[in-house]
Parts: C-alpha cells; sequence; structure tokens
C-alpha cells in the first residue's frame, strides 16, 4: 500500500503533512481533556472559587472545540489525499493496461483488470481516508496516555498493561484468521465479474439456447462463494466487538474498584482516579483502533498488489525510436515463426512473401491456419518468435509503435464500435473537421453512405456501445471506413467483408482498388470470391504456407486452394 504513495505530487505531499499537524493537535486537545477535568474535580473537593472552576470548565470547552475542529480537518485532508491519489493511481493504470501487449492482457484476464481499476481501487481508496488518520492518531494518543498514567499508580499501571495484553491477543487470534482469505475474497470478486460480463456480453447466445438457467447456476455458484467469504470474514470480525466491549468495560470497572480500595487506604484521591481512568480508556481506544487498521490494511494490501502487479508489468512489446521511416510501402515477411504463449505447437511457421507499394495480398486457409495471426505480428499486438517483419524495408521491431500505428489502417476480424456518432467513430483518432474529405470518401468506398444517409441525423446520428443499433454489415463497413479515412500507407482487412452481401463485396473492392489503388493491402478471408482479384494469395494450413500465387495459378497447382475455391463457387464462377 505505501509503495503506492509515490503517485502523490507535491501537492497532496503538502496536504497530508497537514494531516499529521491536524492529528498531532487533535491528540493534544484530547489528552488535555482528562488533566482538566481532575483538576476541575480537585478545585470541587477543595472549596475552590466559582470563578476559578469556570474558568477551568471553559478551558475544557476549548479543548473539546480544538478537537473537534482538528478531526474536520484532518478528515477533510485525508479524504481529498485519498480521492486524488487514487484518481492518479486509476489513470496510471488505464495507461498501462493500454500499452500492454497481448500476452500481458491474457495473462491477467478482462475481468480481473476491470476488477482491479474499479473495486480494488475503491477498497484502496477507502482505507487510505481512514489510515491517514489512524495510523497516526493511534500511536500519538497511546504515546501521550502511556506518558501520562506512569507514575501515577503501579497497581493501575499493572492492571492496565494486563488488559492491554488480553486485548493485543485477541487481535492477533483474530489476525491469524483473517489474514489469508482477504486474497481469496479478491480472487472471487475477480470470478464474479467474470460470470457478470459473461452473461451480459453473451445474451443473445444464452437466449437462443435457452441457457438462461444454466447461466444462472454459474452466477449463482460465483456469487454463493464470494458470499460464503465475505459472511466467514463479517463472522470472525463480529467477534471482536463484543469481546473488545468486555475489555473495555472489564478494564473500567477492576479501576475502579481498585482506585475505591486504594482511596480507602488513603494512598489515591478521586480526581486521581478520574484521570487514570480516563488516560486508560484513551490508551485502550487507541490500541483498539491500531488493531483494527492491521484487520483493515490486510485486504487493502492485497487490493494494493494487485494493482501494483499490473502498474509494474513490463510489457514484452518494446517500443522502437525510429520515427523518420520513408513511405516506400513494402511489406516484407523474411523466415518468421511465432508461437502464442504457453502453447505447445507455432501457430506460424517459416512464413516469406514480399509485398511492394500499391499490391494486395490475400491470405486465406482454414479456421486456425493463422491467417489473423500475421496481421496480430504486422500490428505488434505480439512480437515474432523468430525471423523479421520489414515495414519499408526496417525491422518492425525498432519502429516507434505510434509512427506504426500511424502507416497502418486496420480494420479487426470483430467490428469494434464506439459509444458516439458515425462521423465520430470514422474520423477516429483523428480530427473529423480537418479531414472530412476523407471521411466522406471512406464512407463511399466502404459502401457506408447509403445506410448512413437514411439514418435521422445522418453522419451525425449516435450509435449505441458496441453498436448494438446498427447490424453486423453495418457494423463492418463503418469499421472499414475508420480503416479507410486515415488513408494510411498500408490498410488491413482482418475478415471485415464476411457479414457483406457478394454484391456489396464487389461494389466495395473495386471501389477500393480504384480509389486506394497506391495503398498496400493484406486482406484475410474466408471467401474465395472477395480475394479472386488480389495480385498475391497465400494459402495458410496449420500455421504454413502450403501455396502462393494468382488465384488461376492456385486453382492448378494448391489442392487445398481448390477445395477451398470449389466448396464455395463452380467452375464457371470460378
Amino acid at each position: 500500500m505505501f509503495k503506492l504513495l509515490k503517485y502523490m505530487t507535491g501537492k497532496e505531499w503538502l496536504q497530508f503533512c497537514l494531516i499529521i499537524v491536524f492529528v498531532a493537535c487533535d491528540a493534544f486537545f484530547t489528552i488535555q481533556l482528562p488533566e482538566s477535568m481532575a483538576q476541575v474535580i480537585f478545585m470541587v473537593r477543595t472549596s475552590a472559587p466559582i470563578s476559578e472552576i469556570a474558568i477551568e470548565g471553559l478551558i475544557m470547552l476549548a479543548y473539546a472545540f480544538g478537537s473537534l475542529l482538528s478531526v474536520v480537518l484532518a478528515g477533510y485532508f485525508s479524504a481529498r489525499v485519498s480521492a486524488k491519489l487514487c484518481q492518479t493511481i486509476r489513470a496510471n493504470l488505464y495507461t498501462k493496461v493500454g500499452n500492454l501487449s497481448m500476452n500481458e492482457i491474457n495473462k491477467f484476464s478482462t475481468a480481473s483488470l476491470i476488477t482491479r481499476s474499479t473495486n480494488d481501487i475503491t477498497q484502496l481508496q477507502q482505507t487510505y481516508a481512514i489510515s491517514f488518520r489512524l495510523l497516526f492518531t493511534a500511536p500519538i494518543l497511546a504515546i501521550f496516555a502511556i506518558i501520562k498514567i506512569v507514575g501515577k499508580s503501579w497497581q493501575l499501571s499493572l492492571t492496565t498493561a494486563g488488559f492491554i495484553l488480553l486485548l493485543t491477543a485477541l487481535f492477533i487470534g483474530i489476525m491469524f484468521f483473517v489474514f489469508p482469505k482477504f486474497k481469496v475474497m479478491q480472487k472471487r470478486v475477480d470470478n464474479l465479474n467474470l460470470q457478470t460480463r459473461e452473461n451480459l456480453t453473451g445474451i443473445k447466445v444464452i437466449r437462443a439456447y435457452n441457457a438462461q438457467e444454466k447461466q444462472a447456476k454459474k452466477f449463482e455458484k460465483a456469487n454463493k462463494d464470494f458470499y460464503d467469504i465475505n459472511i466467514f470474514l463479517n463472522k470472525t470480525m463480529a467477534v471482536l466487538s463484543p469481546f473488545m466491549g468486555l475489555i473495555m468495560n472489564g478494564l473500567s470497572l477492576t479501576l475502579v474498584w481498585l482506585s475505591a480500595y486504594l482511596i480507602g487506604q488513603g494512598s489515591l484521591f478521586v480526581e486521581d482516579m478520574m484521570e487514570f481512568t480516563q488516560y486508560s480508556t484513551i490508551l485502550m481506544t487507541s490500541i483498539t483502533m491500531l488493531s483494527m487498521m492491521f484487520l483493515i490494511l490486510p485486504r487493502a494490501n492485497v487490493c494494493a498488489k494487485r494493482v501494483r502487479e499490473v502498474l509494474e508489468c513490463e510489457s514484452s512489446i518494446i517500443d522502437g525510436t525510429k520515427t523518420d521511416v520513408k513511405d516506400i510501402g513494402t511489406i516484407e515477411f523474411k523466415d518468421v515463426s511465432f508461437a502464442y504463449p504457453e502453447a505447445s505447437e507455432e501457430a506460424l511457421t517459416n512464413i516469406n512473401f514480399k509485398l511492394e507499394k500499391g499490391k494486395t495480398l490475400a491470405i486465406i486457409g482454414s479456421t486456425g491456419s493463422g491467417k489473423s495471426t500475421i496481421l496480430n505480428l504486422i500490428m505488434r499486438f505480439y512480437d515474432a518468435t523468430s525471423g523479421e517483419i520489414l515495414i519499408d524495408g526496417t525491422n518492425i521491431k525498432d519502429i516507434k509503435l505510434e509512427s506504426l500505428y500511424n502507416k497502418i489502417g486496420y480494420a479487426p476480424q470483430k467490428s469494434a464500435i464506439f459509444s458516439g456518432t458515425v462521423k465520430q467513430n470514422i474520423g477516429y483518432g483523428m480530427d473529423e473537421t480537418e479531414h472530412e474529405q476523407d471521411v466522406q470518401k471512406a464512407l463511399q468506398v466502404s459502401q457506408s453512405k447509403e445506410f448512413v444517409d437514411k439514418l435521422e441525423n445522418g453522419i451525425d446520428s449516435q450509435i449505441s456501445q458496441g453498436g448494438n443499433n446498427v447490424s453486423g454489415g453495418q457494423k463492418q463497413r463503418i469499421t472499414i471506413a475508420r480503416a479507410l479515412a486515415r488513408n494510411n500507407e498500408f490498410l488491413l482487412l482482418d475478415d471485415s467483408l464476411s457479414a457483406l452481401d457478394f454484391l456489396t463485396d464487389k461494389k466495395l473492392r473495386k471501389e477500393l482498388n480504384k480509389e486506394y489503388k497506391d495503398t498496400t493491402k493484406i486482406i484475410v478471408a474466408q471467401r474465395v470470391g472477395s480475394i479472386m482479384d488480389a495480385d498475391n494469395i497465400i494459402v495458410l494450413d496449420n500455421g504454413k504456407i502450403v501455396g502462393q500465387g494468382k488465384h488461376s495459378d492456385l486453382l492448378s497447382s494448391c489442392q487445398i486452394y481448390r477445395e477451398i475455391a470449389y466448396s464455395q463457387l463452380n467452375k464457371e464462377e470460378l
């Protein structure tokens, strides 16, 4: 937890120092009250003038008001510092996740990253807000109380020490059972988020297969597991309250009984008894606060470790340094092989090809043959296990990622649509007003203009999160338009034509070749009809190139391509 304090700025550190000052003031005023009260009792016992008693009473009121003001100010600054600190941590975590490679994202899992960004940081904020005050208040009060107690009465001091040891033993026993469970609890929060996320994202499939009951059982199990660990922790913590009350009241009763005996013996006065009892209560309360903090901190510490795991995780993708790569328009793979993390077999083996400027390369093959993996390597979502990938003659690992992505227009296999207008989605990552012509051109080429113009507000119509208010084909066309609008040197289409009908597909490819003839294109497709006119076609099977060439050549030379082609089209169409 305390290692995360490095994210505090100078302003927060100044406010943190103010918290310590106000906490010390509160402790000072609190510790003066019993002594002032004892003085009032002494003055009453010795029949002092009422004016002197009133003055001492006003001093007590001043101490009480000073303590109140100090507590309010300490709480205010504690809330501000903890909120700002966790805002900074959350922003850094968001940035870090955005810069992680797919290796690290898959390692943590999406559900866990969401939990760490929300639940874990919220838990941290609440704990920081409390601990900034109590971790200073409790020790200061305890030290002041001990100083005041020492020398008053060895009998009362010894009794107080015995009860403190008893209270400490209780907390140590509770902590022994509670500590290991906090880590389990956060993992069960992860699982609960995972089940919730799956149910929400897969709701159409769940309904289509009448699997609501099955999913409800899975969710109920995750919910029950979380409930069980919560109940265990709450029951364990609930034991504290009655036992603490028993020990605190037992101390007060014992001190009063023992003090009465000592007063009867003439070795102690009433005001001394009251003062000692108050200081003992303050001491026990401060130890209780400190012990409670040690029960709260473990869960927050688990959350902090989980957050730090992400913040301190080094991406396996190391950013390059070159930004001045010439726009030659070529992509070359030299003996490229790749295996996914912890996979037993390679996804790609000895891939070799070169694509010149303005040419179109198509990649086809069975499901799982490695088609999308090639595009993932070009985008540097992963790095090749061996071999080289050259963009415009430069090793892709040497190019700064920002410069690399500025060269590429990318339409992923799964259409990614963001909440906002159609225009904002197509102009994503650039200033739409400065690139109005590029956006309109992209709309036209991607065959999106016709359906966009029919929308209520045209290009300014709102699209819901995930594009739930448009069809699958419309989402794909908007995604393709986004890739085209950037007017980049390279265009990567990862099976982005699958939801289009054959006529729309044909129109789109015709416009693409006409309007973006200087753009180097790589198209991953399942349909032979979408790639027949490509300058070069690569046929993949189990991660290896089993055929390469033009459509007519592959029909005669590559059996796998021929089987795929004849399964989709007849001889005349081919």
